[in-house]
């Protein structure tokens, strides 16, 4: 990017010099200050857009978003939630050289002009986009990408020399830029939490749950990698997401400084606990299907999972041998798993006949499976129980 400017040679450009090249114009634009971008033009629904590149130390001075308490008719964006600024800029903090941005969308509320390169053929489309330094840019998506790059630059200014790509379009008001924010979120949905902890590579746990599923013939068979919700006639049992919060649970303070012997331990209780349960080997065994199970017993949902790593969690840290986990854990079976026990699971694990994976209800499961295994409660269970037995829950 370049400005350009009227100068006088015994005046201080500025201290943006540093960031781009000032030059003059001729006087007849005397006084008159530009930005001038490399940019590629396209056309969308017969109007003109840019792609551009910009050093990322200009974004907090370049590119706005709605911060004023104004009422929400009147803003072209929803309000930035701060709790995800210090998240995006740590992101870019702790992986330098691999950190990963798609493209900031903001409107111009100016008059621009796009001189191409080339009069006619592929390079007509490429060429420099001038825009007055009074113009307006608003964003329209990524106001949360440009307050966490803003944060970030402030503990590394050398990230500042760095870019990212922008796509402008003329604004046309606000009506056009509310459209826009409410075209660019509409069809923006989440990934399913088991591929984020397939494809993540950074999340330890997210590796160390990877690892001790795919080194598992059982699990691998069983656990679905894409999706967090199994469809009915899903052949597996489990979701990597929900192995991953027992997972969690599970090593929670346990040999944090050996990856691999959390990998061996996470694997060696996890076979251990699905040597308890017949049913998911009818499973795998093509005895009877997935969904079958699912529907009738409750032993294989994210809840139990999950309050399985918490009780497994209390056997790692007394650091007793696998034999004794065995021995413990061999009395699940007194357990009466089959979702139609009202008696056993509603208000502990099921609300109204559904399955919930609220936090508490996550603690009542756990508070029945130690005392189950004879095992004491820890506070916050023996608190959630007090109060189920209660008939507060």
């Amino acid at each position: 990017m370049v400005m350009y400017g009227s100068c006088d040679p015994n005046t201080d450009a500025g201290s943006d010099a540093s960031l781009a090249q000032v030059a003059g114009v001729p006087r007849g634009q005397a006084g008159v200050y530009e930005y001038v971008f490399p940019a590629i033009r396209g056309i969308q629904a017969g109007r003109e857009y840019y792609v551009t590149m910009c050093p990322l130390r200009l974004i907090p001075r370049l590119f706005l978003f709605d911060e004023g308490e104004l009422l929400p008719e009147m803003r072209a964006q929803r309000t930035l939630n701060k709790a995800r600024v210090p998240e995006i800029a740590r992101y870019i903090l702790d992986n330098p050289k691999s950190y990963v941005f798609s493209a900031l969308t903001a409107s111009i509320d100016a008059d621009v002009r796009f001189e191409s390169f080339q009069e006619n053929g592929p390079g007509e489309r490429v060429g420099a986009l001038t825009i007055p330094m009074s113009a307006k840019f608003v964003i329209n998506d990524g106001q949360h990408r440009r307050a966490g790059i803003q944060q970030a630059l402030t503990e590394n200014p050398d990230l500042g020399d760095e870019s990212i790509a922008i796509v402008l379009f003329l604004d046309s008001g606000l009506d056009r830029c509310q459209q826009m924010f409410a075209d660019l979120n509409r069809y923006a949905i989440r990934p399913a939490r088991s591929i984020s902890v397939l494809y993540d590579h950074r999340d330890p746990m997210s590796s160390i749950t990877r690892l001790v599923v795919f080194r598992s013939g059982f699990y691998s068979d069983l656990t679905n990698t894409e999706t967090s919700n199994l469809a009915t006639r899903s052949r597996k049992l489990f979701t990597l997401s929900a192995l991953y919060n027992a997972n969690k649970a599970l090593l929670d303070e346990v040999e944090p400084d050996s990856p691999e012997k959390r990998i061996d331990l996470a694997a060696q209780y996890w076979e251990i606990v699905a040597d308890q349960f017949p049913e998911w080997h009818q499973v795998r065994n093509r005895e009877v299907s997935a969904g079958e199970i699912r529907r009738d017993f409750i032993h294989s949902h994210g809840i139990v999972l999950h309050a399985l790593g918490k009780v497994g969690n209390s056997m790692l840290r007394a650091r007793k041998d696998p034999g004794s986990w065995e021995r413990k854990l061999r009395r699940l079976s007194r357990i009466d798993w089959h979702r139609s026990s009202a008696s056993t699971w509603e208000g502990r694990a099921t609300i109204g006949g559904k399955v919930s994976k609220n936090a508490g209800n996550v603690l009542l499961t756990s508070a029945l499976i130690r005392t189950t295994l004879g095992m004491p409660l820890p506070p916050d269970e023996q608190r959630a129980e007090e109060a189920f037995q209660r008939g507060e829950k």
